[in-house]
């Protein structure tokens, strides 16, 4: 148990660390997302031949993985366009409502009620967006940025839930990924038009963070994360995944000293959105267990 946590809280810290890297990367969000898939996706390649664990799919399952990992491709540009347009503590704050946007959006959905409470803890992680919005407004761009992208990883998440059943996570992992990159090969034309640029190619150390952003920060996070799953409960993994932008905002700070940027409004923003995901978390767990008690008590 012990051994599993130190994996789950290596792989989050990596995680958060993402957002690091993504500032150091001199390439704009676009081709540092493409560079990263590409690495990625060579390396899993590589990895799961190694392994021995490189599953065929037929071509409608590769369509339907393949797409949602175009959605996480475009998760991933609207994140690191959340970091350049403002940076990565107000990227990782926008990405930290992502709990809490999935606990509405999931019952639409699924055609499910929403619950009142959830809709409450809503409201309290979009007051802590207006905090932080309204008292750094020069990083308003980044900030619209980053909720789009904190919308797209929960359509990635309920997509997955309603679509991939069947398919072990490895599988999933490595045609969703490949599939992220042939779909953002495809817009990277139209991505260039709109927003052109010279440097496409990485030079200096952008090759070192890109091989650490995909070999470090993706692949061997998620052998991390798998580990972790075997050993430990759901609402463990969730409520420590919500130390990902905690993670990522104390290293922002450790290394860009982005907490000169900000004022005493940021952190009670950043607060707000944090207590609603962790009452959130334990919402859940509170009703799993009720739901155990009464399937003991209906099977006795």
């Amino acid at each position: 148990m012990k051994s599993a946590l130190i994996r789950l809280h290596a792989a989050v810290f990596l995680w958060g660390f993402t957002g690091v890297l993504g500032r150091l990367i001199s390439l704009n969000e676009g081709w540092l997302v493409w560079w990263r898939l590409l690495l990625t996706v060579i390396f899993l390649w590589l990895f799961f031949w190694w392994k021995g664990e490189i599953k065929r799919i037929d071509t409608r399952g590769f369509l339907k993985i393949g797409a949602i990992g175009t959605i996480l491709a475009l998760h991933w540009l609207f994140f690191y366009g959340s970091i350049k347009y403002s940076n990565v503590s107000i990227a990782l704050t926008c990405l930290a409502t992502s709990g809490l946007l999935s606990a509405i959006i999931e019952p639409l959905f699924f055609r499910k009620r929403i619950n009142p409470m959830e809709l409450v803890l809503g409201l309290f992680a979009l007051a802590g967006i207006g905090i932080i919005y309204l008292s750094n407004l020069s990083f308003s761009s980044g900030i619209y940025i980053g909720l789009i992208a904190a919308l797209l990883t929960v359509t990635v998440s309920v997509l997955n839930k309603k679509m991939v059943n069947g398919y072990e996570p490895n599988t999933i992992t490595l045609y969703q990924l490949t599939g992220g990159f042939l779909g953002l090969t495809v817009l990277m034309p139209l991505y260039h038009y709109l927003f052109p640029t010279d440097a496409i190619l990485p030079v200096k150390w952008d090759w070192a963070w890109l091989l650490v952003l995909s070999i470090v920060c993706t692949i061997f996070t998620f052998i991390l994360y798998i580990a972790a799953l075997k050993k430990l409960s759901a609402f463990t993994m969730n409520l420590t995944l919500t130390l990902e932008p905690v993670y990522g905002v104390l290293l922002a700070f450790a290394i860009f000293h982005e907490n000169e940027s900000f004022n005493v409004n940021f952190y009670i923003g950043f607060l707000l959105i944090l207590l609603a995901v962790v009452l959130q978390m334990m919402r859940i767990v509170i009703q799993a267990r009720k739901t155990k008690r009464a399937n003991i008590l209906y099977t006795t």
